[in-house]
């Protein structure tokens, strides 16, 4: 008999041990995702509120010491109306995350909560234990004039919670109710099984018999709580989950305390819990912390790419803007210098002819970083035409030559015996490909050579720049098909460089199937620029 009653006396300390792990766990998740949220610091002591009234509730069927018990019952009380307190002021700041609370709930409401919950653990509530039923329990209680002050004051705080969010409910329209529908059928459910087991039946019927159960009344409110903020993605699934998970691992820690029967391994088991729970809680904030930051940085990149987008479009528009005007000026130094305008002295002349060739050039850097813009938008469309990649090479490195000659370099062009007929887009291969890399070892090469040769294996042709110039050296490689990239020295040999031809090169010759990369023994040491395009 003896050993079934302690068995009892465990199962019930399991359960109120589970819903009091569960309860605290999903409170302190809310509380770690914001501490700074009113809300969030609301909910979480009204689930501490909850724990403390669960804890004493239990508490009181496990003696039967007359003062003990009488002592208890008023610390029930006594947590109901912060428990009350609590439930009012979480309904009041919900969803807020700041919020300056008015003069009447910190001169009034604050000093009366305290007021009435002093006044439960006096006589004026409950005078004494009348009589014990034969089972040890709470039959009768002597009540004091105070128990009607404390059931006012509770049930004013209750129901102008409940309307409080029945009014923010019927407000939140559509999906936007949904958590709040959920939240106020729990509370609602929870606060009829309390007022009517612990209050009412024990108070004006005399019958305690329910109020050990009523840890259990708070399930409703926590499980719907829970399932709103789950529902509603206030909270992420990683962090519900743990908050189950160290709930479910401290609970089982008592599992084995129903069984005994040694109250020293009573009291270790039951101090494992805590220390679990305590460990679990750490736990749940640091997976609080890690999801919060990786929202935080999803956030960031979000913005930085929507910055970088207006930026893009922003460029893009000034680049059509200062190419439209440089195209406009070309052709006004072109009229002056083909004598369109009329004869003009030699020095105009000369004036006209290197403003045309910095025009031109202007206009070349801002095409490249507008291509560059297209092609990294997705938005560069590629012609699919059958010609000869042997020509297209002769044309442009003649058109180079009288460039590479008059710096005095030795420059030749080899291509071995077959066929180089390629599928592709001959104007874009023509000038951001081949005249790039052509150009670029012209004004890299001070003196020097260039060779430059073509050849064909199986269903592969291989194009090949090669020079004696400044070279690359490792450092310089990372930087060299990125966008905008420049080598360390470059800019001191070559001023006009936007960085953006060989990231331009690149970006076609993958969009025609094909590879480009770069060699060299490092700096002073030449370049080789090597392209490979599908026959």
């Amino acid at each position: 008999m003896e050993n079934t009653l302690i068995v009892g006396l465990n199962t019930g300390l399991l359960s109120v041990a589970a819903v009091a792990a569960l309860l605290i766990s999903v409170g302190f998740v809310v509380f770690s995702s914001d501490m700074k949220s009113v809300t969030h610091r609301a909910f979480f002591a009204l689930t501490g509120a909850s724990v403390v009234w669960s804890l004493f509730n239990y508490a009181i069927y496990q003696s039967s010491d007359t003062i003990v018990v009488l002592w208890l019952l008023r610390f029930i009380m006594f947590s109901a109306t912060w428990f009350a307190f609590a439930l009012f002021t979480f309904f009041f700041v919900f969803p807020n995350r700041e919020y300056t609370f008015p003069v009447w709930y910190r001169y009034a409401l604050l000093p009366a909560t305290v007021a009435v919950s002093l006044l439960t653990l006096t006589p004026f509530v409950f005078e004494a234990i009348a009589s014990f039923s034969a089972t040890g329990q709470i039959e009768q209680v002597a009540n004091g004039l105070g128990i009607f002050v404390f059931g006012a004051f509770a049930l004013i705080l209750d129901f102008s919670a409940i309307f409080l969010f029945i009014r923010k409910t019927l407000q939140a329209r559509g999906s936007a109710g949904s958590p709040y529908r959920l939240i106020l059928t729990g509370i609602i459910v929870t606060i009829l099984l309390i007022i009517v087991f612990s209050f009412i039946f024990p108070a004006f019927l005399g019958n305690s018999s329910l109020v050990e159960y009523g840890t259990l009344f708070l399930l409703p409110f926590t499980v719907l709580t829970a399932y709103a903020i789950y529902h509603d993605q206030i909270l992420n699934v990683k962090e519900i989950a743990t908050a189950v998970l160290v709930s479910m691992l401290a609970t089982a820690t008592l599992v084995e305390v129903i069984f005994t029967t040694n109250p020293i391994l009573i009291l270790f088991r039951t101090s494992l819990f805590v220390l679990i729970l305590i460990v679990g809680l750490l736990l749940v904030r640091g997976v609080v912390r890690e999801v919060q930051q990786r929202e935080k940085l999803e956030k960031l990149a979000e913005e930085l790419e929507k910055t970088n987008s207006r930026q893009e479009t922003l460029i893009h528009f000034i680049g059509h803007e200062v190419k439209g005007f440089l195209t406009k000026a070309a052709g006004t130094f072109s009229a002056l210098v083909e004598g369109d305008l009329g004869e003009v002295s030699p020095t105009v002349k000369e004036f006209a002819e290197r403003a045309l060739a910095d025009t031109r050039h202007g206009v070349t850097s801002v095409s490249d970083i507008l291509k560059a813009s297209n092609l990294k938008k997705g938005t560069v469309e590629f012609k699919k035409e059958q010609f000869d990649l042997k020509t297209l090479v002769a044309e442009v490195v003649e058109r180079a030559r009288p460039t590479a000659e008059g710096k005095g370099l030795t420059f030749s062009f080899e291509a071995a015996q077959g066929e180089y007929q390629v599928v592709g887009d001959r104007e874009e291969l023509g000038d951001h490909v081949l005249r790039n890399l052509i150009d670029n070892s012209i004004n890299y090469t001070p003196s020097g050579s260039i060779s430059i040769s073509l050849a064909r294996e199986d269903k592969k042709i291989t194009f090949t720049v090669r020079d004696t110039g400044v070279g690359i050296s490792d450092e310089d490689k990372t930087h060299l098909f990125t966008e905008g990239g420049h080598g360390k020295e470059s800019q001191k040999v070559n001023v006009n460089s936007t960085g953006f031809g060989l990231y331009i090169a690149k970006n076609i010759i993958t969009a025609q199937g094909g590879t480009i990369r770069a060699e060299s023994a490092g700096a002073g040491k030449g370049s080789t620029f090597i392209v490979e395009l599908p026959a």
